[in-house]
């Protein structure tokens, strides 16, 4: 039986426009963090390409870090405090990180470890905000209407995911701090949108055990559950070995020549493809099949992402890398776009699957941990994920390492 569409209800809808505006804020500071740490490199200290890869391997390792350490501190609090109270706290945090950043590229005081630093705080600041924004969207819809909310709540994610990037690639163009106050404004009203959703608290538990223990507690209910740890492992490994994003910046610097603008392109590129499968998934949910129908979609992954990562050799042989008037973009760019669409709805697939077994199979008490160890898993995956990729462009070269 079907419960009532999530949209009928004005919490998810407060819900659902808090989301789009922090992932579109969000999404912006990452792009533009990513394309300011390699131009600084290839700029500022003159690196070559492979050495200025290697920085964006090690500006990974600075996002990694606090998320792996404070992830169990982050899935406790979201399960202990107001859900709302956590979300919005840490949003304040990010928004005050967006205004430093804003201020240091105006008055151009930016350099590789004010980069890093910058990067390793708005990694804290996401670590909380994933396990209480999760948490939070199962109270405001009955369980009815929950698979449906989990493909709403990635179109919002998925949409804000173009828009971010892309709008971000011209606001710097235009003017290199302008993102990042954009980015600031965004985050204030999604505070403001948090508010006209009624308090959040996690279930009232008398015991009260010790905070380590339940973090433990956590950790164990993942791992016994077969569904659970499945699904977080699968993003794990999938992303961790086939991740190209970290490495865009420096195709759009120096593989493609398409700039700033040109980046924000190629970072918006998955996500149009994945908020195409999102938006068909929220009107007809996968319903069969679901498991080999998540293992196909990271085979396209993978095939996408070598697409991808010679895309300028693609455009080259075939079209002698001529401009398509049509889309106004070289035909190596034209490729790499399509290329990132498809790597971006094949893990839409994947990741819609794998959402619907987390929020499903976590009784509520649990929510706030278990959604921590996910994107604990996601995290690591993309973090690491660009680890990795810096370091294999180092020995490899950036086309390299995006085909390995």
């Amino acid at each position: 039986m079907n419960g009532p569409h999530p949209f009928s209800i004005p919490a998810f809808r407060a819900y659902w426009i808090a989301r789009f505006m922090a992932v579109i804020a969000t999404m912006s500071m990452v792009v533009i963090i990513g394309w300011q740490v390699y131009d600084i490199a290839r700029s500022d200290y003159g690196m070559s390409p492979k050495l200025a890869a290697f920085q964006l391997g090690l500006l990974g390792l600075a996002q990694f870090v606090p998320l792996f350490v404070l992830t169990p501190v982050a899935g406790w609090a979201a399960d202990r405090f107001e859900r709302r109270t956590v979300a919005r706290f840490a949003n304040m945090i990010d928004l005050s990180i967006a205004v430093a950043l804003g201020l240091l590229t105006m008055y151009d005081m930016l350099n590789l470890p004010i980069m890093f630093v910058m990067a390793a705080l708005h990694g804290m600041a996401r670590v909380f905000v994933g396990p209480a924004m999760s948490a939070i969207a199962p109270n405001l819809v009955p369980p009815q209407s929950l698979p449906r909310a989990i493909a709403l709540s990635s179109i919002a994610w998925q949409s804000a995911s173009v828009i971010g990037p892309a709008a971000a690639g011209f606001l710097y163009a235009d003017n290199p701090s302008s993102p990042y106050w954009v980015a600031a404004v965004l985050l204030g009203l999604t505070n403001l949108a948090l508010t006209f959703i009624p308090p959040v608290h996690p279930p009232a538990n008398p015991d009260r055990p010790h905070p380590v223990r339940q973090m433990i507690e956590g950790l164990r209910y993942t791992w016994s559950e077969r569904f659970l740890l499945g699904s977080i492992t699968l993003d794990l490994f999938a992303v961790l070995l086939a991740g190209a994003t970290a490495l865009l910046p420096v195709y759009a610097r120096d593989i493609l020549h398409v700039g700033p603008e040109g980046l924000g392109q190629l970072r918006a590129a998955p996500a149009l493809g994945a908020a195409i499968v999102a938006l068909y998934l929220a009107f007809k949910p996968l319903r069969h099949n679901v498991g080999a129908k998540m293992l196909w979609a990271v085979v396209v992954f993978g095939l996408a992402t070598i697409g991808f990562g010679w895309s300028h050799e693609i455009g080259a042989r075939l079209f002698g890398d001529a401009r398509i008037e049509l889309f106004d973009v070289t035909s190596s760019m034209l490729i790499a776009l399509i290329m990132l669409a498809v790597l971006g709805a094949s893990d839409m697939l994947s990741v819609f699957v794998r959402s619907s077994l987390v929020q499903l199979n976590t009784p509520d008490d649990k929510r706030g941990r278990v959604s921590a160890i996910s994107g604990l898993a996601i995290s690591a995956s993309n973090e690491l994920g660009e680890l990795q990729s810096g370091f294999a462009a180092a020995l490899l070269g950036p086309v390299g390492a995006v085909v390995f």
